[in-house]
């Protein structure tokens, strides 16, 4: 019998040295002792590959920049990017994939409720986890001070859209298209209407629409012509927001339309006719046609690349990779920690770091504790179906 349980001991102990199991979250795999590994996941498949393709290869310019100019301090980055398909499930699938690949810390994910069951993981795992535009505050609270935003939060869009607005006095009558299904659209929101009182704007239409009702807006849209809205807020994704282009249009009803974050990539519908969005307004921190020589050279390179222009998204994953560099340089963190190690040294340097980046605006990017983001937000109105710089 004690023959048997050492034999069945010697196997159990072989499994685990080969499935590479363990606290430090897989780094004894790492091909290179002497690299740093990035992880990256998003949807590179799916209704939603124009986000994931998008964060994929920001970061990527970011590591082939880093790495041609030497490295971090003296050593490369090893990245590897992993599609979840905008499901939750694969996500974690993706994340266990780049563990046993090596990964010490994570870029990603791209969408709000994959990186929600991935933060759980990593936060259990003490994996540091940055997040390009996960945007929902649940991202951060389903971490362990292990998991940091690089765009805006999902109420910080509200309230920084409100003001915009009322700063620059674009409308007099506002209503509101919302999915009270979307915890991100509902959430943004709230936190308009409570902003947009304070600063006095006049709300004369609020409308939802949930996941099961999101191809005709008919209501919605008479109910705010009705009440005389000469400005829509769409705190939605630019599926929807290009369907109710289209049928405002048909109604014959032209007021402003003013979106956020999930707007981009409404000039990529398919058979959406981009004349429709002409003047469309929306909270973004990257404009594309900006004078700054960063975001030039970014975009140059990114049309030279991948043969489109780049968007918010690509922009906010290349800061995420440049904020993981401050932060190692800071930390004077090594090749050699384990995946835990690494996160720790990581966390204490996110607070501690400044830096432009392409979405930082005139006063740069910095992070609190809780791992949010501050930055300056700005806004793109669509000419002649590109986004320029308001």
């Amino acid at each position: 019998m004690k023959k048997f349980i050492s034999v069945m001991l010697v196997a159990a102990m072989a499994v685990t040295a080969l499935t590479g199991c363990g606290s430090n979250s897989g780094s004894s795999s790492k091909k290179d002792a002497d690299k740093y590994y990035i992880g990256g996941i998003g949807p590179t498949t799916g209704a939603t590959a124009i986000y994931g393709t998008a964060v994929k290869n920001g970061a990527q310019i970011a590591v082939d920049e880093i790495n041609a100019a030497g490295g971090i301090n003296g050593k490369q980055i090893e990245y590897r990017f992993e599609d979840d398909q905008n499901d939750a499930e694969k996500a974690v699938n993706a994340y266990n994939t780049l563990k046993d690949w090596g990964m010490q810390m994570l870029v990603g994910t791209t969408t709000t409720a994959p990186c929600i069951a991935v933060a759980g993981k990593t936060a259990s795992d003490n994996v540091f986890q940055i997040t390009p535009s996960a945007s929902s505050p649940d991202v951060l609270s389903s971490g362990n001070g292990n998991v940091f935003q690089v765009c805006f939060t999902d109420p910080n869009q509200g309230v920084a859209s409100a003001q915009y607005i009322a700063e620059n006095k674009l409308a007099t009558k506002i209503g509101i298209i919302y999915d009270s299904s979307d915890v991100y659209s509902s959430g943004i929101e709230e936190k308009f209407e409570a902003e947009a009182k304070t600063q006095g704007l006049n709300i004369v239409s609020k409308a939802a629409f949930t996941a099961d009702s999101k191809t005709d807006f008919g209501t919605q849209l008479q109910k705010a012509k009705d009440a005389g809205a000469d400005l829509l807020f769409l705190p939605i994704y630019y599926q929807e927001a290009s369907i109710i282009l289209k049928q405002a249009d048909t109604m014959g009803y032209k007021p402003k339309f003013f979106g956020v974050d999930g707007m981009d990539g409404i000039l990529t519908v398919e058979n959406f006719d981009t004349k429709l969005a002409e003047d469309v307004m929306l909270l973004t921190p990257f404009a594309a046609d900006a004078k700054d020589k960063t975001v030039q050279n970014f975009v140059k390179t990114y049309k030279e690349k991948y043969k489109d222009t780049p968007n918010q998204f690509a922009a906010d994953s290349y800061d995420a990779v440049y904020a993981l560099k401050a932060a190692i340089e800071e930390s004077k963190a090594t090749t050699d920690m384990s995946a835990s190690d690494m996160c720790d040294a990581l966390k204490g340097a996110m607070t501690k770091i400044k830096m432009q980046g392409l979405t930082g605006g005139k006063d740069g990017l910095t992070w609190n504790e809780s791992g949010e983001v501050t930055k300056s937000p700005k806004a793109v109105i669509i000419k002649n179906g590109a986004y320029k710089a308001m």
